[in-house]
């Protein structure tokens, strides 16, 4: 029966136009399972005006892309878009089917997964295939960020994940790149939908993103109270650089959840990552581990994020980030008031 399965597909998903970079993520994630498996890689795109993207779809690693264009797929609706992969797998069958951790990603995923009646693996970290039994090897931490689970679906297909954005690398961009555009058709009425898109109403705040930060100072337990934590927040305006923290401080109440790195957090890939009295636990490292360059300061030589940092500072951070903000503040002076990363360290 599994035999009729073949392929590893990615879902796309599009936000006024534009490929979200996660879908980029995981077709290069896809690249790798489908090379492995010695299967095409195969991508769904569903909208209206989309079919323009297939060339940049395929440039990404893909081999082929299923298209589906129509005007009630202007909008993301669980409805409309769910009739549409559904015909789609039912036709074809992937074996491997993955879609980006986003709201409508989720939304999407667990109803395909409910009506194909079988397994998802939620805000999965790591991706790897068993080549003898042709199972994914979907990770993702558990217990609280405490271990890695690895979790399989050994009696149901199309295996099924969903994969937080920023943990995987997108291949670089190569036009010389060749597939198959698969237009499929489908009966949509808008008379027939359940529910109705009324207004978007977008986020317009000039506050920088974390995941769009180039610079970002985290902070932890470690820095001891509230007011210890103020010291972030100056060392990041003396710096320029969006605050983050772990999961400890904002359950705290020492910071938003918006600006909680890790897994139940902002999963960031900045130029730099200063990582302050941060213990690093999983939860957190999975969400940090690809910034370009991670200076950790701990006073624990044996914390884990010195693990994964680029610059290790063992001591007290309550004496080394008022030398850190020190020193930068004259570094201002020197360069007219601004300190920017120039790309080096």
């Amino acid at each position: 029966m599994f035999e009729d399965y073949r392929g590893v597909w990615v879902y796309i998903e599009v936000n006024d136009g534009e490929i979200e970079g996660v879908s980029l993520e995981l077709l290069g994630a896809g690249r790798k399972l489908a090379d492995k498996l010695d299967v095409p890689l195969s991508s769904v795109l569903l909208g209206h005006h989309v079919k323009e993207l297939s060339s940049d779809i395929i440039s990404y690693g893909a081999n082929q892309v299923f298209v589906i264009d129509h005007p009630v797929l202007k909008d993301y609706r669980t409805e409309s878009y769910m009739k549409c992969v559904m015909l789609l797998a039912e036709k074809y069958k992937p074996e491997i089917f993955l879609y980006g951790a986003t709201s409508n990603g989720k939304d999407l995923a667990s109803a395909v997964a409910t009506d194909l009646c079988t397994g998802l693996t939620a805000d999965t970290t790591m991706l790897d295939v068993d080549l003898e039994k042709r199972l994914l090897e979907a990770s993702r931490p558990a217990f609280g960020g405490n271990i890695m689970a690895t979790i399989l679906c050994k009696k149901h297909r199309p295996q099924m994940a969903t994969v937080r954005p920023k943990v995987m690398k997108a291949l670089e961009k190569d036009y010389s790149r060749t597939g198959k555009i698969i237009e499929e058709e489908i009966t949509l009425n808008e008379e027939d939908m359940r529910t109705k898109v009324i207004k978007i109403v977008k986020d317009v705040t000039k506050k920088v993103r974390l995941a769009d930060a180039h610079v970002v100072v985290a902070g932890g337990k470690g820095m001891g109270d509230i007011k210890g934590f103020r010291l972030i927040h100056e060392l990041a305006e003396t710096i320029g650089a969006s605050v983050g923290g772990s999961r400890d401080v904002v359950e705290a109440g020492w910071l938003p959840h918006e600006q909680q790195v890790g897994q139940t957090g902002e999963t960031i890939t900045p130029k730099i990552y200063f990582a302050i009295g941060i213990s690093g636990a999983i939860q957190h490292i999975v969400g940090m581990k690809n910034s370009e360059f991670i200076i950790a300061i701990n006073k624990d030589p044996n914390a884990p994020i010195f693990d994964v940092a680029t610059y290790c500072i063992v001591g007290d951070a309550m004496e080394i980030v008022p030398k850190l903000i020190e020193e930068f503040k004259e570094l201002r002076k020197e360069k007219g008031g601004e300190v920017r990363y120039a790309g080096k360290i």
